[in-house]
């Protein structure tokens, strides 16, 4: 949904799948994270430019074939795909047989994930990781090229946050995280990432072939060559790296030239505000409040995003919260965060949650919610 340790196939934005970082996660939504994956090797990384708008569509009758030819000829499952999406979506089986005739099976995406082994939901962090997580991020690079970035579009950011109610500083953080401002946007053409997953990766083999789906929708909307966009390897695209299935949903066309263009920062800035908005973004809310551990109690606790505790109980527990204006609820997320000096505590707020929508990981939308803040300090 990269740089992550593990990258769920990032919204998140959207519900995801996000790769690393990603953008439409477990099924739910971000624009990646489905499942979790890490970033393969620069160097395994194929050499095909991004999509870009002025890349003109080629109409459908340019992709023809009587059958199926190239790397998935004689896969049933490949025909049954396309026989569903001629009967769902009244595309020619000739058209479907040219395009996908034409996707190549990355076989060393395979050898790479059978490598590796998927982590528990609920396993301990080990000692020290959220501040080698955050020293990926909270660098030089990320809060220098954000300045940057938000410099160069300020106009868009300002017409996003009022628009959307989400501050400049967590559009531009997400951006940092997932892409590094659009320095790593992928470079693997997406109907191939995605024609592999699909029918040669049995672990998530149904929910690619629901993205391989939407992204033959995504293109016939938006008028693109279906063989030009390119993304991430497990389909991710852009500067927020939606997957097919969340662009459908919330991008954007911010710049209003009649184009959802996620690789444009413009329109990917509307998109990362509309989905954050979408799921449930409160306008001037909080998203982190300082706390500290006053005993023993509270490493008993369950910590994590997903997390809901009252103020008396956490502060029963040991959990000092630093904010005293906080009101009394009963939706506080715990966030235990293991450093290199020992274990740190926050209070995690309802926005805090929504960035989660687009990775579902603490330690990601910490490294947000951080990035975002040093950011908005050196715009100052």
């Amino acid at each position: 949904m990269k740089r992550h340790n593990k990258i769920v196939i990032c919204l998140g934005l959207a519900g995801s799948l996000s790769l690393p970082a990603c953008a439409g996660r477990q099924k739910t939504e971000h624009p990646a994270q489905q499942q979790t994956l890490s970033k393969p090797p620069i160097s395994e990384q194929d050499t095909a430019p991004p999509y870009s708008s002025n890349n003109s569509a080629r109409p459908e009758k340019s992709y023809r074939a009587t059958r199926l030819s190239g790397d998935f000829q004689g896969y049933s499952a490949v025909d049954d795909f396309i026989a569903r999406l001629s009967e769902h979506h009244g595309y020619s089986k000739e058209y479907l047989y040219g395009v996908l005739s034409q996707a190549k099976r990355k076989q060393w995406t395979l050898d790479y994930l059978a490598r590796e082994t998927p982590s528990s939901p609920n396993a301990k962090p080990r000692p020290g990781a959220w501040s080698r997580y955050r020293s990926q991020f909270l660098d030089e690079q990320h809060i220098a090229g954000g300045t940057k970035f938000w410099r160069q579009h300020a106009d868009d950011l300002h017409r996003a946050s009022e628009q959307y109610g989400v501050p400049p500083e967590y559009i531009v953080g997400i951006i940092g995280v997932e892409t590094s401002y659009g320095k790593n946007v992928g470079s693997h053409r997406i109907v191939d990432a995605l024609t592999t997953l699909a029918f040669d990766y049995p672990r998530r083999g149904a929910y690619f072939a629901e993205e391989l789906e939407n992204f033959f929708v995504m293109t016939t909307q938006e008028k693109m060559d279906p063989l030009k966009p390119v993304g991430s390897y497990a389909g991710a695209m852009g500067l927020g790296q939606f997957m097919p299935g969340s662009f459908l949903k919330w991008a954007m066309d911010l710049n209003g030239d009649g184009k959802k263009d996620l690789w444009s920062p413009a329109d990917a800035i509307g998109s990362v505000a509309n989905y954050f908005s979408s799921h449930g973004w409160q306008r001037g809310g909080r998203v982190v409040t300082p706390a500290t551990a006053v005993n023993s109690n509270a490493g008993a606790l369950e910590a994590g995003y997903d997390t809901h505790y009252s103020l008396d109980t956490l502060r029963d527990n040991g959990i000092q919260v630093a904010d005293n204006t906080l009101p009394d609820q009963n939706n506080y997320k715990l966030l235990r965060l293991s450093t290199n000096s020992g274990d740190e505590y926050r209070i995690g707020h309802d926005n805090f949650y929504v960035i989660t929508r687009y990775n579902h990981s603490t330690h990601y939308a910490m490294a947000v919610h951080e990035l975002a803040q040093a950011i908005k300090a050196r715009m100052r």
